[in-house]
């Protein structure tokens, strides 16, 4: 389901200042995802169980190497003007210096590491949209777990930003490692994901 349509808005003019306007103002069921993306507001239901799962298992094996200074977000906005979006990452792993302070997002850019997990209904956004997004914005690593995807499921690694598009770094089916480069160096064991 999607909030009214609005021209796709890029930059910071009155059309994105309008964009994000009715982003914070519309009012979604409990537990719904609104994000802007490619312009339009879109509202999604709440995570499936395995979804939501997913994101735990991940966030805390994050918690034992990243610096004491960091935070991991689930639902954390991520402003990204230049692609007409404000994303919801499923993690985001930000500096701590990042999250303080007023409002209700942060610029992409200072996400150190963003990870979506596709669902049925949003795995395109995820693979495509998000994908040159978070690129444009010059997030650092972005890590796209598609339990959907065709054939069977996918962790893959993006990193190296530059002019708007990634480097893949990695790209491995569940129950392979997958490793993170530091900050993180953390060999992740994709096996432990449930598959939808």
């Amino acid at each position: 389901m999607s909030a009214p349509a609005v021209e796709p808005a890029r930059g910071d003019g009155q059309e994105w200042d309008d964009l994000v306007r009715i982003w914070e103002e519309t009012d979604a069921p409990e537990g719904c995802k609104v994000q802007i993306i490619e312009g339009i507001v879109t509202v999604e239901p709440p995570p499936s169980k395995d979804h939501n799962n997913t994101a735990g298992l991940l966030q805390r094996r994050f918690y034992g190497v990243i610096p004491e200074d960091w935070g991991i977000y689930q639902r954390l906005a991520v402003s990204v003007p230049g692609r007409g979006g404000i994303y919801m990452p499923d993690l985001a792993v930000v500096p701590d210096a990042a999250t303080a302070g007023p409002g209700n997002r942060i610029p992409a850019e200072e996400a150190r590491l963003v990870v979506e997990i596709t669902s049925q209904a949003n795995a395109n956004h995820d693979r495509i949209g998000k994908v040159h997004g978070y690129a444009k914005a010059g997030v650092e690593l972005f890590l796209l777990l598609d339990p959907w995807h065709s054939g069977r499921p996918t962790a893959t690694l993006y990193g190296e930003p530059d002019g708007g598009t990634y480097r893949v770094l990695d790209t491995v089916e569940y129950g392979e490692k997958l490793t993170l480069p530091e900050p993180f160096g953390l060999d992740l064991d994709t096996g432990i994901f449930p598959v939808s």
